[in-house]
């Protein structure tokens, strides 16, 4: 499934948190950096399933997309984490 969102952190901070999120909050499904770049992010994780991050510039923010056939509700609810970040910032 791919879940889409936006955000105004800049990609670096979208990309960063998301390699902390899913070693560190996904404790039963962790995934793990396998590839990255300045605008993309390839995690692997349990049974060797993977997490792909696009962050891109849309309309003056920072768009996501996020895709994995196993890491669905957790790619949800790093979405929603984002949202803490940003009211911090």
């Amino acid at each position: 499934m791919v879940h889409e969102a936006t955000t105004p952190l800049d990609a670096a901070a979208v990309l960063t948190h998301a390699k902390h999120f899913f070693a560190e909050r996904v404790p039963h499904n962790a995934a793990y950096p396998e590839k990255e770049g300045p605008g993309f992010l390839v995690l692997r994780g349990q049974g060797g399933e993977e997490v792909a991050l696009a962050v891109f510039p849309k309309d003056g923010v920072t768009g996501i997309r996020a895709s994995s056939m196993f890491f669905d509700q957790a790619i949800m609810r790093f979405l929603s984490s984002l949202r803490g970040l940003e009211s911090a910032g």
